[in-house]
């Protein structure tokens, strides 16, 4: 997985496109992303014995991989791996050049 949690990202692509935040968890089965503060959607809970009030929640929703960019020194960039199997690292590409994230 070329993200992972933790790791600031930037949305290209739909309603939040240009918004920013860290990566809450990963779905490497199925290609999504839960970034804190984006895709906020609306929940309906009834009164139940844990939540006496009910009422409406605001929570995130996962959104597509492909629709995030790994965020390297305030600037989008796409990431790749460098390296054989067992020294396999994470490298920013910036401009032709890599360089090593992590």
């Amino acid at each position: 997985m070329k993200i992972k949690k933790d790791d600031m990202v930037q949305v290209i692509a739909g309603k939040d496109k240009g918004k920013e935040g860290k990566v809450l968890s990963v779905d490497a089965k199925n290609n999504k992303v839960l970034v804190e503060g984006v895709n906020i959607v609306h929940k309906h809970s009834k009164p139940s014995m844990q939540n006496q009030q009910g009422g409406i929640i605001d929570k995130e929703a996962p959104i597509d991989l492909s629709n995030v960019m790994y965020l390297y020194k305030g600037k989008p960039v796409r990431v790749g791996f460098q390296g054989e199997k067992k020294d396999k690292v994470r490298v920013a590409k910036i401009d032709g050049k890599t360089e090593v994230i992590d």
